[in-house]
């Protein structure tokens, strides 16, 4: 009887202590678990704080690179990304519009009368629709500046040549045409179909003029050229349909203020002064390049218009 209480006992002690040894071993575990668990959670936390800090300010970047802090004249910050203030500029309105180049050589004639044909059907598609036709002219306008830029500049890398200047000449023409198109987005929605009206486009004229250029700078530039007389007079119909009320002259977009230093009450009427101006400038460059090649030169031996809005 002493025997079996005896063994009772100890069974009784080995059962507690290793109840003990569980509690022991189960409590050491989960000591590190939980501070790897609040670890986890703050990083979590801190992780969450800097994303939001992220949306809301400057993202913050591995290599250092933040953006400058750029105010405007009157103290505000400048909101743009895409441009600075020192991008910006005065167009000149007293240019004259309605010049134009006669064609007399064949290239010349050729060139003039594969835009008058390709603007037969850009009329016969948008009609009176003149804030779509602005911009479905402006994605074509900005292709040929980059070509040309771009083909100059693998000639310059290539035969370890200077430009005289037209690298950068043509590439701005190239910016000032987008940002007429940046413009022109704030104002007209276009729909899916003028989107992918505008893909099929660009696509087909940015190989057919990169291979023009190839064959033929001199009448890729006079085409461009005679491109650009049909933008001043979509943009100077444009201008009559405001004056005449068929197009409502609603106020100007910032970025259109900000880019042309435009006042602050200016409208849409300001908007298509000032970019057809713009194509004016552009008609003088190109018709000026083809000049260039004209007279057997090439276009590093003629001052390159740079900055020539």
């Amino acid at each position: 009887m002493k025997y079996i209480t005896l063994t009772r006992f100890a069974a009784r002690a080995l059962s507690n202590s290793g109840r003990n040894y569980q509690r022991r071993c189960f409590s050491s575990s989960t000591i590190p678990e939980i501070k790897d668990q609040q670890h986890s959670e703050e990083k979590k936390s801190e992780v969450n704080n800097n994303n939001n800090t992220n949306n809301n300010g400057v993202v913050s970047s591995y290599w250092g690179i933040t953006r400058p802090k750029v105010k405007r004249e009157d103290g505000t910050e400048w909101p743009w990304n895409c441009f600075m203030p020192w991008d910006t500029y005065h167009s000149d309105v007293s240019i004259d519009v309605t010049k134009h180049h006669v064609p007399k050589s064949f290239a010349d004639k050729f060139a003039y009368r594969s835009v008058k044909f390709l603007r037969f059907f850009s009329d016969l598609y948008f009609k009176e629709r003149y804030g779509c036709h602005a911009m479905m002219l402006e994605t074509i306008a900005g292709v040929p500046g980059m070509v040309g830029g771009m083909l100059l500049h693998l000639k310059s890398l290539r035969k370890f040549e200077h430009s005289g200047g037209w690298i950068k000449a043509l590439l701005e023409e190239a910016e000032n045409e987008r940002m007429h198109l940046m413009t022109m987005v704030e104002l007209v929605k276009p729909s899916w179909h003028e989107r992918l009206l505008v893909i099929t486009a660009q696509g087909v004229f940015f190989n057919a003029f990169f291979v023009f250029y190839l064959i033929s700078p001199k009448a890729a530039h006079r085409f461009v050229g005679y491109l650009e007389e049909e933008a001043l007079i979509s943009y100077t119909q444009h201008l009559k349909a405001i004056e005449t009320g068929k197009v409502q002259n609603v106020p100007a977009p910032a970025i259109a203020i900000d880019y042309w230093r435009l006042p602050k009450d200016a409208t849409l009427k300001d908007v298509i002064t000032v970019i057809r101006a713009d194509e004016a400038h552009h008609r003088d460059v190109n018709h000026f390049a083809s000049d260039i090649h004209h007279q057997g030169k090439q276009l590093k031996q003629a001052p390159a218009p740079i900055g020539y809005h």
